[in-house]
């Protein structure tokens, strides 16, 4: 794809700053520049995918709207899919049809046509596509028969029939070394990543003993394995994350690191906790080529966005982005960073803990059991002349003070805090301890946000517009008579649910004069919320309402994930 980046110049499609913002990112990341063209926002994929058809003489294909037959995909050996980025699509006589992303590669098509025996005939598919397809038609291909794999168990692992605490160790590190029982360890990790979990919880009871996965934030029972397996499967668990299996009595935390063919890593963070009945371990899928660093397709509305970049490019003060665990404030603190990343501006962050690492910025992992906490961390980056800061969290009157401090003199503050919404944000830290003045003078923005499940892009239709629930939700008119909305029928894509993955709502609150005001003179959080939304502010209610105007999301959604205003 060498010439890719001077055929869309050469016809204007893209502009030079694109096309160097694409080769820096792609030289970050070591992605292909068609991908980052795409990830960038300088061409959608759908639009790249049809100038390389047009460009090439060749048709485009959209792998996600076909099934394509196993005897097919047998034809090409997964390492010549990996190694060329294509897929075998269809049969016809003499002839293979394959799916590429770069139909200019004849080194390819003639590696092909030796291996397969077949006069190759190119169609061209855009290269996140292939990726996809290559996940799903090969990792299926290799996916255990479980019910096999259980019956193997049976037969083979016995881990003691006396009380948990009176295992023996040396059964434990055998059974968890038993190949059943690692088969199954894979084949659980594989399947999460096939069906796009960002969560594995495997948790164990009295008399019971099952696997729940969470996909688009929604947890589902993926499995529910013998009770006897409970201290073979934790132990092989504990092993793959370098944790003690003799300590069963206190929590434990560790990672995972998984290969997936040839070019992909995955990262697993695994946390075990004591229950009643064995240990509960919950592993968090971090997948770094999922991070979605473009900040324009993360959810924002326009006005919003433009709110949120004006903070973040001040040269000083403090701006917080609130919202539960899972609700996608690591991903908008991280676009940020990577918005502000650049060679003249030194960036650290104290993160507990490191989710992802991004090129060009100082992470520090926070360490309690030696006293490496925020504060601790925060006081350090003083000392290192430091621009912009990132605190993970901040959790107590220490760190809140020190920030605010390193705000009011010349540094930008990014960091999170655990609350409902932006306005109560403020009074959380007037509850902490810190004083008003210094609130007022320091804070340039809170941003509250949820994740929110998005219908499914592939079996989406239009629906009659619910004017009674919208209006429950508070929809004006206005909106009512404007909204195009949908609903997903449910296919194979989406697991029957009608939801494929996530976006974001946003609740983006400047932190402007009259607000200030309100705090320096003991205002609750509901009259200074109340004067942000006379003055813009779109609560989180508003933006879901917005997204179902808009066939985003659906009127369940946002009456699941928000409260009322």
């Amino acid at each position: 794809m060498s010439r890719l980046g001077e055929l869309l110049l050469r016809d204007q499609i893209i502009s030079p700053e694109q096309l160097q913002r694409a080769q820096e990112e792609s030289r970050k990341s070591g992605d292909r520049l068609g991908n980052s063209l795409i990830k960038t926002g300088a061409i959608p994929e759908e639009d790249l995918t049809q100038f390389l058809s047009k460009q090439y003489g060749v048709p485009a294909v959209n792998l996600a709207e076909f099934d394509i037959d196993a005897e097919v995909i047998a034809l090409v050996p997964k390492d010549v899919a990996l190694r060329h980025r294509v897929v075998p699509v269809n049969r016809a006589g003499s002839s293979l049809i394959v799916a590429i992303a770069d139909p200019s590669n004849i080194l390819a098509i003639d590696d092909l046509k030796f291996v397969t025996g077949y006069n190759i005939e190119a169609v061209v598919a855009s290269d996140v596509g292939i990726s996809e397809a290559i996940e799903r038609y090969y990792n299926r291909r290799e996916e255990l028969d479980l019910t096999k794999v259980m019956n193997e168990i049976q037969d083979e692992v016995e881990v003691g029939t006396t009380a948990e605490d009176q295992i023996n160790l040396t059964d434990l590190e055998r059974a968890a070394d038993d190949a059943p029982v690692v088969k199954l360890c894979n084949h659980l990790l594989l399947s999460a990543i096939q069906k796009g979990a960002s969560d594995i919880h495997v948790e164990p009871y009295e008399k019971s003993y099952r696997v729940r996965f969470r996909v688009d934030g929604v947890l589902h029972e993926e499995m529910s394995p013998p009770v006897k397996l409970k201290a073979a499967l934790s132990s092989r668990l504990k092993i793959m994350a370098h944790l003690d299996i003799a300590e069963r009595r206190l929590p434990q935390d560790g990672r995972i690191k998984l290969k997936v063919g040839q070019d992909k890593e995955m990262d697993f963070r695994v946390s075990v906790l004591p229950t009643l009945f064995g240990e509960k371990i919950v592993l968090r899928l971090l997948d770094k080529g999922n991070l979605q660093l473009d900040m324009t397709k993360l959810g924002f509305e326009p006005d919003q966005l433009a709110d949120f970049k004006s903070a973040i490019e001040s040269p000083y003060g403090m701006v917080l982005v609130t919202g539960p665990t899972g609700s996608g404030k690591t991903t908008t603190l991280y676009s940020a960073l990577s918005e502000l990343n650049t060679l003249s501006d030194n960036i650290c962050t104290a993160e507990d803990p490191v989710e992802y690492n991004l090129p060009g910025i100082n992470q520090v992992q926070m360490h309690e059991d030696i006293g490496l906490n925020f504060a601790a961390a925060l006081r350090s980056f003083l000392r290192q002349d430091p621009d912009i800061i990132m605190i993970g969290e901040i959790r107590d009157f220490e760190t809140a003070e020190i920030a605010i401090k390193a705000a009011l003199t010349g540094h930008l503050v990014l960091s999170t805090l655990h609350t409902n919404d932006a306005p109560s944000t403020i009074t959380r830290l007037l509850n902490m301890g810190v004083e008003p003045f210094l609130v007022t003078a320091s804070v340039q923005l809170v941003q509250a946000q949820r994740l929110i499940r998005r219908i499914c892009g592939n079996c989406k239709q239009p629906t009659e517009t619910p004017k009674d629930e919208l209006k429950v939700l508070g929809a004006t008119d206005e909106e009512i008579a404007t909204a195009n909305c949908q609903r997903g029928v449910g296919c194979q894509t989406c697991s029957g649910s009608g939801y494929k993955g996530r976006v974001a709502l946003y609740e983006v609150m400047p932190f402007r004069d009259a607000l200030k005001e309100l705090v320096l003179q003991g205002a609750a959080a509901v009259e200074i919320k109340g004067e942000a939304i006379r003055q813009g502010m779109r609560t989180l209610r508003m933006s879901g309402v917005r997204k179902i105007c808009q066939g985003v999301t659906s009127v369940d959604e946002v009456a699941r994930i928000t409260a009322g205003d």
